[in-house]
């Protein structure tokens, strides 16, 4: 059973390197594949520092300029399937995803049925730190107005956190995916399902990062308030 946690940077040099030992040092041996896009603080010279030292566990690709999320997403997606992995993470680089959480997610999937787990926010359980209420409060009737427009029980259509099985990632038509922010994430999970796959959530505790700067703004909220709306009318292979 092969894992693989895709990490997608920008300007994360501050957190780069704890986030790779954090993730390397779980019991469940999974790999990492950090996704960057020619980070001008020098994230990606950080990762080749320390590769040697982990030798066949420890990957990069480095991406020509700022390519937006899901992108990022899809190339990682992309070099998990070729290289055969079983399970395939998304996470944040920032430690608002707490690697401690890996395990519960691949879990979910490897024991307990799931074809895709989210790590989420909303279901009992769940939990926001450091989070203003106004950003709070945003995101969660965004959930809402995903889940009543796109009719599906998902309660944090935003999450970040996931793992999937190969076969998902598979299945999915990965250069038909319209969105690059935010609601990429939506689409993913939306994609899942129409697709028949079983996802399920979670509850984790979701703590705003300390280091660095949220990559957060208006223009990704626009877009997956009107993406929502474009998937409604998306066609799906069987």
């Amino acid at each position: 059973m092969k894992s693989l946690v895709i990490i997608p940077t920008y300007n994360e040099i501050e957190n780069i390197k704890k986030i790779i030992i954090s993730v390397l040092e779980k019991k469940d041996n999974f790999d990492i594949l950090i996704v960057d896009d020619s980070s001008p603080d020098g994230t990606s010279k950080v990762v080749e520092d320390i590769i040697k030292d982990f030798e066949n566990r420890l990957h990069l690709m480095i991406r020509k300029g700022k390519n937006g999320l899901g992108t990022a997403y899809i190339d990682g997606f992309k070099w998990a399937i070729k290289h055969q992995y079983d399970y395939i993470f998304e996470m944040d680089a920032d430690f608002s995803h707490d690697p401690d959480d890996l395990p519960r997610l691949l879990y979910s999937c490897s024991k307990h049925g799931a074809d895709a787990c989210v790590g989420s926010r909303y279901v009992p359980g769940g939990k926001i730190i450091n989070w203003p209420k106004s950003r709070y409060w945003l995101s969660y009737y965004a959930s809402l107005y995903v889940r009543f427009v796109l009719n599906i029980k998902i309660k944090d259509t935003t999450a970040g956190f996931i793992c999937y099985k190969r076969e998902v990632l598979e299945k999915i038509n990965l250069d038909n995916i319209w969105f690059i922010g935010y609601a990429f994430q939506i689409e993913m999970k939306y994609s899942a399902i129409k697709h028949g796959f079983n996802v399920k959530e979670i509850p984790i505790h979701f703590k705003d990062r300390e280091l660095g700067q949220s990559k957060m703004n208006i223009k990704i909220f626009r877009e997956a308030f009107i993406g929502v709306l474009k998937l409604k009318s998306k066609k799906f292979d069987a």
